[in-house]
């Protein structure tokens, strides 16, 4: 059974930089899209980016577009997500996602991840953009 767990959730300034890690457990985090996840206080739960497997293809929301990416680390079995130029709007619980052999750039063209399509979830990671 795949499990996920995030951490690297902080306080930080307006204009600041955080690194978030999904580790994975049960299975070969290189077999898996991983999928990043926002919930804002009353807000619906927002998919943010998307990594594929594969290197390179990636799906960015506009509100992220140009200040976060993530990376893999496959031998320690960990997507890092690197959020810069931070603002207080990005405040929320970030939460990670898994599935198998999604190719995020050629499946979400028309429409963002949307939660229903996943079914493997970490627990989330509080981050707070504030002075």
């Amino acid at each position: 059974q795949l499990q996920l767990v995030e951490s690297g959730g902080d306080l930080v300034h307006p204009g600041g930089s955080l690194t978030l890690s999904c580790t994975v457990s049960g299975s070969a985090l290189d077999h898996y899209a991983i999928t990043w996840f926002r919930q804002a206080p009353g807000r619906e739960r927002e998919g943010i980016l998307c990594g594929s497997p594969t290197e390179g293809d990636t799906w960015y929301a506009d509100s992220v577009k140009g200040r976060f990416t993530m990376f893999r680390d496959n031998a320690k079995n960990t997507a890092h997500l690197e959020m810069g130029s931070l603002k207080p709007e990005d405040t929320g619980i970030y939460i990670c996602a898994a599935l198998r052999d999604l190719y995020c750039g050629a499946y979400y063209v028309t429409h963002p991840p949307i939660p229903d399509e996943f079914d493997i979830w970490g627990q989330g990671t509080q981050v707070t953009v504030s002075t």
